[in-house]
């Protein structure tokens, strides 16, 4: 027995698999992913930095007060007037009324795919409804521009002969610029709801039906309310995404900062205004400059609320289902 062991102790190294080869590779993938991840953070470390240090020159020169309280925003004029809600009033209207146009166009037609719509047909109609996000923003500008402001002014006359109180609607204005908002961020509403209520288990559906509901009750009464977190996560990204879009903006509605909430006149949205100075009319080290970085970090603001919203409301309501 005891000739016999260094045998098989022989043996056993020899058809032992060796794993150091695997070991290798598993620790380079590691570092590889753990390279990417830490380049992504380091990013919005240095995007969020960045936006703090010049947001902090900013309101050195510039009181809080002021910034928060202003009525006009003329940083670019010899009277320099910082009222950034002149241009936050103008951000929320676009973007509200983009969601009142993407809401129901969205939702609708989330539930249509998700519950009318045949297996074939909705493998047609799902793809062709999400080309309209692969449409470059400043086609949709210039849409809103030249082809659903003209049709508006058209409808607004014809109304202005019934109802003359109704005001004209400038060449440059938030309601077409709202309105064509809303169908850019209609698929991301259409496309994350449907796959929402799709991941409603068919039981809950079955059940419903067992009970006598039509097909209308079922949907109204059972398949949305169980697939109202993410319906709610897809609305609140879309809210986000029309807050931060600028071309549309920059184009259709124009580069009047007005405070109101007025659809028809030229408004100066938070994004049309960055992207209006950055041409080069504030110079390097200038207060006009540091205003770049104070609007950004405002919509930096908002558009983190939204997300934390969002967050928050999909943990809090979101079903399980075993």
């Amino acid at each position: 027995m005891t000739a016999e062991l260094p045998l098989q102790d022989a043996s056993l190294v020899q058809w032992k698999p060796n794993r150091d080869r695997a070991k290798l590779i598993q620790m380079i993938v590691k570092v590889i992913s753990g390279g990417f991840a830490a380049v992504s953070i380091l990013t919005t470390i240095g995007i969020i930095g960045t936006l703090i240090i010049e947001t902090a020159a900013f309101f050195s020169e510039v009181p809080i007060w002021n910034f928060l309280t202003d009525a006009k925003w003329t940083p670019l004029f010899s009277t320099q007037q910082f009222g950034i809600f002149v241009l936050i009033s103008a951000t929320v209207m676009i973007a509200f009324l983009s969601i009142l146009v993407a809401l129901p166009l969205g939702l609708l037609s989330a539930i249509c795919l998700s519950e009318y719509a045949s297996p074939k047909i909705r493998q047609i109609l799902k793809p062709i409804l999400e080309v309209l996000a692969g449409v470059p923003t400043v086609v949709y500008g210039f849409f809103a521009l030249l082809t659903v402001t003209p049709v508006l002014q058209f409808i607004i006359e014809q109304l202005q002969i019934i109802l003359p109180f109704i005001p004209d609607l400038k060449i440059f204005n938030a309601l077409s610029a709202a309105l064509v908002m809303g169908i850019m961020i209609t698929p991301m509403v259409a496309s994350l709801s449907e796959d929402a209520i799709y991941a409603v288990p068919q039981r809950l559906r079955d059940g419903a039906y067992a009970l006598g509901a039509t097909k209308r009750e079922t949907v109204t009464a059972v398949v949305l309310p169980a697939s109202l977190s993410g319906i709610v996560a897809s609305i609140i990204l879309a809210i986000s995404r029309a807050v931060g879009e600028t071309m549309i903006v920059s184009l259709a509605a124009g580069a009047n900062p007005v405070l109101g909430f007025n659809p028809f006149n030229s408004v100066m949205t938070m994004t049309a205004f960055i992207a209006n100075t950055v041409k080069g009319e504030a110079p390097h080290g200038t207060t006009a400059y540091f205003t770049l970085y104070a609007v950004g970090t405002t919509l930096f603001l908002m558009t983190l609320a939204l997300n934390i919203f969002s967050f928050w409301f999909v943990r809090r309501f979101r079903e399980k289902y075993d």
